[in-house]
């Protein structure tokens, strides 16, 4: 369904990704590791049409992205969870939630769109009139992921959904994720806690200073030497 190749960023002097080559099926859960600064949020922000290409191409079902404005990528079933939730915070937990069926079919399915995020997230439903300013950081976060399904992706782009949370708040959303997947909608995970992106994704990719250096299937990553010492602790 997506495939990146070979693509370059550059911030100024500064080159964020180097021939960065990836892939994702229909249905597939595909994850982006490494540690900080290695340009998973530049890939991720590049899909999404919001950094320019100096090379390479972007396609989603053949058809190229790359000089696609990005407000017409959710369009085409792309939905992108930024780092840090930027939810809005004056606005209620609903109206945050609607803001995100912004594409035509979206809007015209919004009752069930509200529907399937309660059903998945009851305690934003039971929060529905509560300023999200006022929500806890995982409060936040399932009300940023829940605004993101409310486009009906095909891909859902989820960038360091763990960041800065408990545990306990983690393994909770984590699961959540893992039931989104089985409704069927592929997802594109950036997370720099490996072995928790392990536990999930089907094949993983290792972004290192903005190159890919490693892939292969969770298990193959968990075996290799160098994940296990760079990443895992062993």
């Amino acid at each position: 369904m997506l495939q990146v190749e070979a693509i370059e960023v550059a911030y100024g002097r500064n080159r964020a990704l180097q021939g960065v080559t990836l892939s994702l099926g229909q249905g597939e859960f595909v994850g982006v590791i490494g540690s900080n600064r290695a340009g998973k949020t530049t890939l991720l922000r590049a899909i999404s049409g919001l950094v320019p290409l100096q090379k390479g191409e972007i396609r989603l079902d053949g058809q190229p992205l790359s000089r696609m404005p990005a407000h017409r990528i959710p369009a085409l079933g792309v939905a992108h969870v930024p780092e840090g939730r930027q939810v809005f915070p004056g606005l209620t937990v609903e109206e945050n939630l609607l803001l995100g069926a912004v594409v035509p079919f979206a809007r015209q399915h919004r009752a069930e769109g509200l529907e399937m995020v309660y059903a998945l997230f009851p305690r934003l439903k039971e929060r529905r009139t509560q300023l999200a300013g006022t929500m806890s950081g995982g409060e936040q976060q399932m009300l940023a992921i829940g605004r993101g399904l409310m486009l009906r992706p095909r891909l859902l782009m989820l960038d360091e959904p763990s960041l800065g949370l408990a545990p306990i708040v983690v393994e909770d959303l984590y699961e959540k994720i893992r039931e989104i997947h089985r409704l069927g909608v592929a997802i594109l995970l950036i997370e720099q806690n490996v072995p928790l992106a392990l536990n999930c994704i089907q094949r993983g990719y290792v972004l290192e200073t903005g190159r890919v250096v490693l892939e292969g299937t969770a298990e193959e990553l968990r075996g290799n030497a160098a994940i296990k010492e760079a990443y895992l602790g062993l």
